[in-house]
């Protein structure tokens, strides 16, 4: 029975997330959902501030928090190991959905193209989607989301510093992917210059963490892939030493 539920709870997690994606793209892009990130202004121009602000730090601390080593291991002592990481992928939804529902519009437009070039940013816009998406795939898609470690996927060993696909031509595709997605629209309003200057910020800090943390674990293997491969700005494909 406890792996059943665990299988349950780590499918409710991937469709969560998955869910939560299309919602995103829907939300940024200004179509299909109710509320999106610069429909109409419901409240005074502080007041969204102060709401789509709290509602962003609210995801980037969660975010951050359960990430932490300290915080795993406070977790451990009442949630498996097997599901941790659905826990923190069902948090992560919540957080979203909550921004999702709650985001407050404010402002004017920041800029605004239509015709061939507002095509043109469309396409751009999806292809950054479309790199996030390929990027949790080119690492682990079941372990990243918690499908593995709940038993849907036979478990593997800690892999070696991946280097081949994505990760030879950028460092961080997801990261990519996402600040592409964010920033191309053809028509941006000021909370949506707002939502991806946050999350902007977010992960350029997110980044630091995450290159401290792979530097400790991989030591100098990661000092020469760094020095080969952009973190965030893609360049053409080089020939990388064996790590």
């Amino acid at each position: 029975m406890r792996r059943l539920v665990d299988l349950a709870l780590s499918a409710l997690g991937w469709l969560g997330f998955n869910a939560v994606t299309l919602w995103t793209i829907a939300f940024l892009a200004d179509e299909i959902v109710p509320r999106t990130v610069d429909g109409p202004h419901r409240v005074s121009t502080g007041k969204a501030v102060v709401i789509d602000l709290a509602l962003l730090l609210l995801f980037a601390v969660q975010h951050s928090v359960m990430a932490r080593p300290t915080v795993k291991t406070w977790m451990r002592r009442s949630v498996p190991p097997r599901i941790e990481r659905t826990v923190y992928v069902l948090a992560t939804n919540a957080c979203l959905v909550l921004t999702l529902l709650f985001w407050e519009p404010f402002g004017g437009r920041v800029w605004h193209v239509d015709g061939a070039a507002a095509v043109a940013v469309w396409i751009l816009c999806g292809a950054g989607w479309a790199l996030a998406v390929a990027s949790t795939f080119a690492v682990d898609h079941l372990e990243l989301t918690g499908l593995r470690q709940a038993g849907w996927a036979e478990a593997r060993e800690a892999g070696d510093l991946e280097v081949r696909g994505l990760h030879a031509i950028v460092r961080h595709p997801l990261m990519t992917g996402l600040l592409v997605a964010f920033w191309a629209t053809p028509h941006l309003g000021a909370s949506h210059l707002l939502f991806a200057a946050a999350s902007t910020g977010y992960i350029v800090v997110g980044i630091h963490f995450e290159e401290r943390d792979l530097r400790r674990h991989f030591g100098t293997a990661y000092d020469e892939y760094a020095a080969r491969v952009p973190s965030v700005i893609p360049r053409p494909r080089r020939r990388l030493a064996r790590v």
